[in-house]
């Protein structure tokens, strides 16, 4: 049976800061909202960037204290270029309320990883033109050009394991999982 992760709910304790952030810093819409059950007061609300998906993201104002969480590292949402990553790092930037922010490659990925503003893990990315065996973490320069950048981490990642075209990887997995 083939799955595809669909969506997170998330504990908030402040629903109007997190939706704030979320949807004008990172670009959700609001998909839906109401009273959730028996628990008085509770909200959930719900969020996409994706037209094909209701939610990708839920709020539940069920939070009872903010701090980083202990059970789950981090969300991560794939953009499709460069360009998205470098604008999520310009946004999150200039609004001021990611903390933590540090840009890291995986060889595979570009990526940013914050904590929004209630200390819940998150990394935008996107794919690099490579695969890299996996677990791998480097810092990259955001200033780079993206042909730059595609050099760098060919230079920083060539001499790995399976070092070699995504395409070539995502073929060979398709093959694995019998798609």
């Amino acid at each position: 049976m083939a799955m595809e992760f669909a969506h997170a709910v998330v504990y908030v304790q402040d629903m109007d800061e997190m939706v704030d952030f979320y949807t004008n810093i990172l670009g959700f819409t609001v998909t839906d909202r109401g009273p959730f059950g028996p628990v008085e007061g509770a909200e959930i609300l719900f969020m996409s960037t994706t037209p094909g998906h209701h939610h990708q993201l839920a709020f539940l104002n069920t939070r009872e204290e903010v701090a980083p969480s202990n059970s789950v590292n981090h969300l991560a949402f794939r953009v499709s270029d460069l360009g998205s990553v470098k604008a999520a790092i310009d946004a999150l930037d200039a609004d001021g309320r990611a903390t933590a922010m540090r840009p890291v490659t995986h060889g595979n990925a570009w990526s940013v990883y914050f904590q929004d503003p209630e200390c819940n893990g998150v990394e935008i990315f996107c794919d690099t033109p490579f695969h890299v065996a996996q677990p791998q973490g480097r810092g990259w320069d955001v200033t780079m050009e993206h042909d730059e950048l595609v050099d760098w981490t060919r230079g920083e990642f060539a001499d790995e394991p399976e070092f070699g075209p995504i395409d070539d990887f995502y073929a060979a997995q398709a093959e694995r999982l019998g798609s």
